[in-house]
Order: C-alpha cells, then structure tokens, then sequence
C-alpha cells in the first residue's frame, strides 16, 4: 500500500469514528381518542405522521383496544391493517398500546381480573396472526399501573405487584405458545428497584423480575435533569445495568405533560432544555447494550406543549 492510500485511509478511519452516533429511537405514547382517530381517518393519519417524523418519532405507541363502546381492533381490523401499512412505508414502527384509565386497566393485575388481561393481549397476537407482515404490528406496550389502584397501599402492595407478575407470566405464556414474534414490554415506574417480593420461589426486585420476564421495559423515568441526583441517569441506572446482564432493553420514558409535581416532567422547561437533556442522556447510555432509545408521554401533550395543537 503506497504511503498517498494509506494516509486516506487513516484520514477515513478518523473521520468516521469522530463522527457522531446516529440519535436513538423515540417513541410516543398514543392515546385513546388520538389513536382511533388516526386509524379512522387516513387524512389525520398522514398528517400526523408527518408532524411526528418532524419531531424525530419513529415509534408509535398505538391504543389498540375498546373505548367509548368499540373495539376496532376486533369490529373493524382492517383500519389498523391499513394505518400500519402507511405506517410502516414511511419506516415508522407501531407498538400496540395496552392499557386503559377509560378501562380501568389497573385492575388486570387483580385474579378476578386475569382473562380479561389475556384476552386483551390474546386480541394483538390474533391480529398480528391474520394479517400480512407489512400490516402487523411490530410490538406491544402494557400500561398497566397496580399503583394507582385504591387498594395500594403499604401492606398490599408486594401482593398487588405478586399480582402484576402472575399477568405479565401469563401474557407472555400467550407469546410463546402462539409462536408471535413481536417485542413486548411494560410501563413500569423507576422505583420498583427499591421493592423486593417473592415471586416464583426468588426474592428480587420487581424490576429484575419484571426485566426477566419481557422482551423490553419502557421504564417511567420521570425526571427533568439528566444528570446529578434524582434525574433521568441515576434512576435508570440499576435496571440498565441488569437489562445488560439478562440481555434485554430498556427504553427511557419522559413526560411532558403538565403536573403539580415540577420535576416529574419537562412541561415547564420547555423543548429546547427537553432535547439538552436528552443528549445528555443519549451519550451517557449510548455504549450501554440495553439502552433501546426513549418513549415520550404524551401524544397530545406533546403538540400543546411543543405549540402545534391538535384537537
């Protein structure tokens, strides 16, 4: 190799490594109205699209069970064959969102309440089952939160979350045994790691427990600093750190939305100290096999808060 060609190409190999990292996935939690609305009418689909790929979204958390008496997902499957199409040939995913405050959710983590859990799960993988690749959804994300039932409280709670466990065992049993291949996961809040429980002969965690049970978590890491204590970074940094161990991801969850609680979410700080974070955290958790990009809540916050509203 004459000295010209080699000096190219260390001059290549240096530009490369210093050039910077492509931005992780975001992703966007979707609600009830905004979702059906968007699966109903193809106008409100592209135009959404098209505001989300601005804003640097390539995942749509998709509500995909009943409200206000529907249940699209079952009466009219074809809205969402179609949305996911669109979806998916503008190189966007689609996670089926599960969980419901209009359902009551919450209380799926409760014995009485298992078969419905399933059979809204069971709803998804049936779904994904009789369509074309192309139209199937690429995961599922369960919010389903034991934590705002009134039952909760500190001498119910290692039972409420036993109970967690036994739903999210049994929708991944529906998983493997139909032999579906999409990316499952949760919503769990950051401080589960300070909560230890029994469940199935081991004492750990219930974030270890809940890691070692799905594909991913979309962990609420409701902070709005990166760094320093009680921010994005420290309180993600335990079930980083086990989701490498176990092989699995975690995707970071941040708020928008407004709340009394100023340091719960970025509302107040507006989107540019919002994406300063952000980057912090990106290249703090960039070489961290686990880190699978961030989830962000909500959909309509996001718009009001960003100042393009959408009503």
């Amino acid at each position: 190799m004459n000295n010209r060609l080699a000096i190219g190409m260390l001059a290549l190999l240096c530009l490369l490594s210093s050039a910077p990292s492509m931005a992780a996935s975001r992703a966007m939690w979707t609600w009830e109205a905004e979702s059906y609305a968007m699966v109903e009418d193809p106008a409100v689909a592209e135009e959404a699209a098209a505001y989300l790929k601005s804003q640097q979204i390539d995942t749509i958390y998709l509500y995909a069970d009943a409200y206000k008496g529907r249940n699209l997902i079952v009466d009219q499957p074809q809205l969402y064959r179609a949305f996911i199409e669109r979806m998916h040939g503008k190189k966007m995913k689609v996670y089926a969102l599960l969980g419901s405050w209009y359902l009551s959710t919450q209380n799926y983590v409760l014995p009485a309440y298992r078969k419905e859990a399933e059979a809204m799960f069971r709803r998804v993988v049936e779904y994904n089952a009789s369509v074309p690749e192309a139209a199937r959804f690429d995961g599922a994300n369960l919010d389903i939160e034991p934590h705002i039932l009134d039952e909760w409280n500190d001498d119910t709670r290692a039972d409420l979350l036993v109970g967690f466990l036994d739903m999210s065992a049994a929708v991944m049993r529906i998983k493997q045994e139909s032999g579906a291949t999409l990316m499952v996961g949760p919503a769990i809040p950051f401080w589960l790691d300070g909560i230890e429980v029994e469940w199935n002969g081991r004492h750990r965690p219930v974030s270890e427990h809940t890691i070692n049970i799905y594909d991913y978590v979309a962990l609420m890491d409701y902070r709005d600093k990166a760094e320093g204590r009680d921010s994005i970074l420290s309180h993600a940094a335990s079930e980083i750190a086990y989701a490498n161990e176990v092989g699995k991801k975690v995707v970071i969850g941040l708020e928008v939305s407004s709340n009394d609680i100023n340091k719960v979410t970025f509302h107040e700080e507006g989107p540019k100290v919002f994406e300063q974070e952000v980057r912090k955290v990106e290249r703090a958790l960039r070489n961290e096999p686990s880190f699978a990009g961030f989830a962000i809540h909500h959909y309509r916050a996001w718009r009001r808060w960003s100042g393009q509203y959408w009503e």
